[in-house]
């Protein structure tokens, strides 16, 4: 094969070989590209996911808070209203006690 000849088929080969590498570079940076945009993806609905489950954990408790309130408070009622029935039970007493205490201090200063 002729001198010219070689170096013509060196330099097609050496362009396709630019051309390869040209091509690979535009496809990596394409399947980067692509690789961010996927990973900014995952991670906005990771997020997202994560702020659901977060008001979920928080409604959650707050419906916990308010039934312990809830019955915290029924409790509180009902021990009221007990408090108020032996009060009203030992009233008659309370007051038998103090007409004889004040009925004891008037005969003593007699």
């Amino acid at each position: 094969m002729p001198r010219p000849e070689v170096l013509e088929r060196i330099k097609e080969a050496e362009q396709e070989a630019d051309e390869i590498v040209e091509e690979a570079e535009e496809n990596r940076e394409a399947r980067i590209s692509e690789a961010r945009k996927e990973a900014e993806d995952i991670r906005n609905e990771a997020e997202e996911e994560a702020a659901e489950l977060h008001e979920e954990r928080l409604a959650d408790a707050r419906e916990e808070i308010e039934a312990e309130r809830e019955k915290l408070l029924a409790e509180g009622e009902q021990e009221r209203e007990q408090l108020e029935n032996r009060a009203e039970q030992n009233t008659e007493e309370v007051v038998e006690y103090v007409v004889d205490l004040f009925q004891e201090a008037v005969h003593a200063q007699t």
